[in-house]
């Protein structure tokens, strides 16, 4: 009786000590999770906006082909770390011939923040962005111009680059969005609509 008593005693003790040591590994377990690095806070998303109009409003005449036919001033917020440049696509999914693009510029300098209203059709832009061939076998911002009837919609897609496109002026948007493919941090996009 005596010996089964000090193995009885010896066992608990064993026990014991094993779930206390399997405690105090899941406590170190807890104080490593509880070390860990926070998660660093996500950045703003890009945003595209125009003093014309709101994202899915109406554009204004004074920049469509049935008034001064001027480009639209366009403001984002500060870019995703990396961006050294921008690229800009306009273009209609609505129109009849199918998808009609309106203006492509690119390489446009990334510290900028916005284009200013008006921007001339010249292929090569003073502060150094390139505009591409649109729909209208020209370069610069061609405004819309649907036929008579129903509403039509406009996407300014704006593409942060983490470097520039690579390419010439006059490229088309097929074209720049091959050059382009590898090199999006961000992208946003402004809505607008017009309707003759």
């Amino acid at each position: 009786m005596g010996i089964r008593l000090v193995i009885t005693v010896a066992l608990a003790v064993f026990l014991g000590s094993s779930s206390g040591c399997g405690s105090e590994k899941q406590q170190a377990g807890d104080v490593k999770r509880e070390a860990k690095p926070a998660t660093p806070t996500t950045a703003a998303a890009l945003t595209l906006a125009s003093p014309a109009f709101q994202d899915g409003e109406p554009i204004p005449v004074r920049h469509t082909c049935d008034g001064a036919n001027l480009s639209p001033e366009l403001k984002w917020n500060d870019p995703p770390v990396g961006t050294v440049a921008w690229a800009l696509v306009c273009h209609d999914p609505d129109a009849p011939r199918g998808d009609w693009v309106h203006w492509v510029i690119y390489d446009i300098p990334g510290e900028l923040r916005g284009l200013p209203e008006g921007l001339p059709d010249s292929p090569e832009l003073e502060f150094g962005a390139k505009q591409g061939r649109t729909d209208f076998g020209r370069p610069g911002y061609g405004g819309p111009c649907p036929p008579p009837g129903r509403k039509h919609h406009y996407l300014f897609e704006l593409h942060a680059l983490k470097e520039p496109s690579g390419l010439k002026a006059g490229a088309t948007r097929e074209q720049l969005m091959n050059a382009i493919r590898d090199k999006v941090i961000s992208q946003a996009v402004l809505t607008g609509t017009y309707k003759r």
